[in-house]
């Protein structure tokens, strides 16, 4: 067991203070230092068919400076846009780091968007660039019509195709070294699109010095990263904040090597990676970890691991993985809260106790609280509105914060109640201080008299061998307003029936309050998901909408 033991949370909270230079850059810091020594490996990368190629962080520079030096000569100058169209590799990682020393704001997207979501983006941002790969062309080449600003494709082991750019040739004749650009810690350096639950989705502009922000729940929640030999993995893309944020730059931040993996994502995969790169600390959604203790119960039994740190987020972990990571992996899993725009601001390490369940505690560094409809500070055992204040303990700024929503000034003056930030989530804070993730505030719902979290109810329905994904929502009912409605993936050897809802119906009504249990359980192949592994509950909640309406 990796557990450092004892209670260090007081005085870590206490003493942290932040040290903010007035002039920064993401480049500087998560390459360029690293860059004299030959022999510091940055990323290790596999593909799908098992090609694998490690790269130091003086390539990592070198590749950078030529593509800076391209992008200069392109037109690019400091604030341009350059989108970021590519998987887990190399080309990822020095189109980020040569987009930073540039002065320029990188714009990363996931393969995964489809040709409207991409052109939206790419018409809102008006980026200029755009770097892909033969996965992202098809639909980038079907909108670029629709997007003025673009002025170049540039693209990596491509087809030769029309107006595309190859990589190679683009990159010719640039082998200096790249002087690189002033930029202030409060200069925008991401521009990262949230899903939203409302509207099209906004893009979060991010400053250089969220890094910096970052920095502290990275590092508790990887039980203080980095110790000697660490290697990173994380199926997290790196198109989203999961993945830059909580993964990508934070690594290369410390000098200490990476996991890039291009393929798709698979509990076998999982475990051969964690084995094969003797991988010490993780960031692994809650559906992620699922599908490895559903496919792998007793994992150790079969693979040799070296894990010492898994971060969990994106949904709440609930009991039931959390003890089977303890027990299967040796690992206590530390979950953690953030988000774009204010992200690694709650969490567990082991420098302090945990409990299971639990979101944790803010991070040293971050003022959290919970606000209740009017703006005011909730009591313990209130449901709340999860917020972060501009400033920490010591009335010190948070770099932590992002600069606004692009082109959405009243969108972003809205989200705040004085100095504070309101996350849109729910939680519940103990008297120890730790606070209880409740969902988000538009995934609440009232039942009768009862208002009802989906999270309770999913985390009982998972710990029943039968089940292997579940969302709770609300379904339209005339005398209670809304009832409780569970949508089940089945694990394998399971089958649909009558029998089995009702089976499920007790189980929960054994566990919860009576009222907790879900009166009707639909069976279904898929639960939807965003592409950052969370459940899309507002799908589903449309569909009982839209189905209520059809029987009306």
């Amino acid at each position: 067991m990796h557990f450092a033991g004892g209670d260090h949370y007081d005085e870590l909270y206490r003493d942290f203070r932040w040290k903010v230079p007035a002039h920064f850059n993401m480049a500087t810091v998560c390459c360029r230092r690293w860059a004299n020594d030959s022999c510091r490996i940055a990323l290790l990368t596999e593909d799908a068919a098992g090609n694998r190629t490690q790269y130091s962080f003086s390539d990592l520079q070198k590749k950078a400076n030529q593509l800076s030096y391209a992008l200069r000569d392109a037109g690019v100058t400091k604030g341009d846009k350059v989108a970021i169209l590519l998987p887990q590799q190399f080309e990822t990682a020095v189109a980020h780091i040569a987009t930073f020393q540039l002065g320029a704001i990188s714009m990363p997207l996931s393969l995964l968007f489809g040709p409207e979501a991409l052109s939206f983006r790419l018409s809102d941002s008006a980026a200029k660039i755009v770097l892909t790969d033969e996965a992202g062309l098809s639909n980038l080449l079907s909108v670029r019509d629709k997007c003025p600003a673009l002025e170049k494709v540039i693209g990596i082991n491509t087809l030769q195709a029309y107006g595309v750019t190859q990589w190679d040739s683009f990159l010719a004749s640039h082998n200096r070294s790249f002087p690189l650009t002033d930029t202030l810690a409060t200069d925008p350096a991401l521009l990262i699109y949230t899903s939203g639950t409302t509207g099209p989705p906004k893009g979060a502009l991010l400053p250089h010095a969220a890094l910096i922000g970052n920095l502290p729940g990275f590092v508790a929640s990887q039980n203080w990263f980095p110790q000697e030999q660490d290697v990173f993995w994380s199926p997290a893309d790196w198109a989203w904040t999961g993945g830059l944020m909580d993964a990508l730059l934070p690594c290369l931040y410390f000098g200490m090597p990476i996991v890039g993996y291009r393929g798709r994502f698979s509990a076998d995969t999982a475990f051969r990676l964690l084995q094969d790169y003797q991988v010490s600390n993780t960031f692994l959604f809650p559906t992620a970890l699922k599908m490895m203790m559903k496919a792998w119960p007793n994992p150790r039994q079969h693979f040799h691991l070296k894990l010492r740190a898994i971060m969990s987020a994106g949904e709440a972990l609930g009991k039931t993985l959390y003890d089977w990571c303890e027990q299967a992996l040796g690992v206590r899993v530390n979950e953690m809260f953030g988000q774009t725009e204010v992200n690694y601001i709650v969490g567990n390490s082991d420098r302090w106790p945990s409990k299971p369940g639990s979101m944790g505690r803010p991070y040293p560094g971050h003022r959290v609280a919970l606000l209740n409809e009017n703006g005011s500070l909730c009591e313990p055992e209130q449901i709340g509105e999860l917020a972060v204040h501009r400033s920490d303990i010591h009335h010190h700024p948070d770099p932590v914060f992002f600069l606004g929503y692009w082109n959405h000034e009243v969108d972003t003056a809205t989200r705040y109640s004085g100095q504070w930030w309101r996350t849109g989530d729910l939680a519940v804070m103990d008297t120890d201080g730790y606070f209880w993730y409740q969902g988000r505030s538009d995934d609440m719902f009232k039942a009768g008299a009862y208002r009802i979290g989906p999270g309770e109810i999913e985390n009982c329905l998972m710990r029943h061998p039968a089940v292997g994904q579940v969302a709770v929502v609300p379904k339209p009912d005339e005398e209670r307003g809304n009832s409780i409605k569970a949508f089940v993936v089945l694990t394998p050897g399971y089958k649909p029936s009558a029998e089995l809802a009702y089976e499920l119906q007790k189980y929960v009504r054994n566990k919860l309050a009576p009222y907790e249990y879900p009166k009707e359980i639909e069976f279904i192949n898929e639960i939807p998901m965003t592409t950052t592994g969370k459940v899309q509950r507002g799908m589903l909640r449309q569909l009982e909408i839209d189905r209520a309406r059809k029987e009306s």
